[in-house]
């Protein structure tokens, strides 16, 4: 079992910075990919970025290309969004999700079997 645990949701203006954190504990050795979610009210919960634990290779979701970074740090098993140049679609309940499934296809939520309870990230114009 693996457990998540988001922080760093917030509001923020236009153009602004923000980074949202994924704490991770359990069975972390076991997990393939880690991975951010975004979703608003009435809309498909959206792939932003992931990262795979066994080789240095992320994806970044064309929305968010050149804008938004992930990283992790292996020694606090916490995974991280930056988040630069905010605009206010980016406003969403943002999700960290991981798997232990030895998947490419890692911008789809089925794919994953663990999320963590979310942090809401508000932009303002």
């Amino acid at each position: 079992q693996v457990h998540l645990v988001e922080s760093g949701g917030g509001s923020v203006q236009a153009g602004g910075s923000l980074r949202v954190s994924c704490a991770a504990s359990g069975d972390t050795s076991s997990l393939f990919v880690l991975a951010w979610f975004r979703q608003v009210p009435g809309k498909a919960r959206e792939g932003v970025a992931a990262l795979y634990l066994r080789r240095t290779s992320t994806y970044i979701a064309d929305s968010v290309k050149g804008r938004f970074t992930i990283s992790r740090d292996i020694a606090k098993n916490t995974l991280y969004l930056q988040m630069d140049a905010v605009k206010p679609e980016d406003s969403a309940i943002y999700y960290c999700a991981a798997t232990s499934q030895r998947t490419l296809v890692v911008s789809v939520p089925s794919v994953y079997n663990y999320w963590g309870q979310g942090t809401q990230v508000t932009v303002s114009e």
